[in-house]
């Protein structure tokens, strides 16, 4: 059974959405790149100082904690059935991301910043070469390539080819306003690598 959080817990995450809803108010409006800290704080009812005692940078701020994620959706491969192919294996594994962004609204909002804003796609590209590292010793094993110290580079190419599956399909939901269906754009993206 889950530990119920701190109210002081509680607290710091209501404060976090709060900032968080002010900055995407902000860049809904003017764009990633021309919202500055100073505007989101004022606009979260905080002082600069309090913005960065909450969040590393404005990147962070929309990047969330990549590195959890990350973990997550390695624990959601390695959670798969041992016998399940690989593309599958990563597919459900990668489903699990729909639910950490809030709604179709906010989720577009986002797709639209992770597209447009070159320092947010810098990051992205970061979060991407250590999810290789995470989910690549999985896929190999599940790839049926020997266990070695290192991820085989096969794996890494794997796992890169179904995180730009991803993007990809990210990017045309997002330019579809959210009529299309991103799990039916990621199927047809990792066909094509799978045919």
């Amino acid at each position: 059974m889950a530990e119920t959080p701190s109210l002081r817990e509680r607290t710091r995450r209501a404060v976090r959405a709060e900032i968080a809803a002010a900055a995407m108010r902000l860049f809904t409006e003017h764009g990633f790149d021309a919202t500055t800290v100073d505007q989101i704080a004022a606009a979260a009812g905080i002082s600069r100082r309090s913005f960065f005692h909450y969040f590393g940078s404005k990147e962070d701020l929309v990047m969330g904690d990549t590195a959890a994620i990350g973990e997550s959706v390695r624990a959601a491969l390695e959670a798969r059935p041992a016998d399940e192919s690989a593309w599958t294996a990563i597919r459900e594994a990668f489903l699990g991301l729909r639910s950490t962004h809030g709604s179709v609204k906010e989720q577009l909002v986002l797709a639209r910043l992770y597209h447009d804003a070159p320092t947010l796609r810098a990051r992205h590209l970061e979060k991407h070469l250590r999810w290789q590292e995470l989910l690549a010793p999985d896929i190999q094993r599940r790839l049926g390539l020997p266990a070695t110290e290192a991820p085989d580079p096969r794996a890494r190419a794997f796992v890169a080819a179904a995180l730009a599956c991803l993007d990809a399909a990210v990017d045309a939901w997002a330019e579809s306003g959210g009529a299309a269906d991103p799990v039916q754009l990621f199927d047809e993206a990792t066909a094509l690598l799978r045919a």
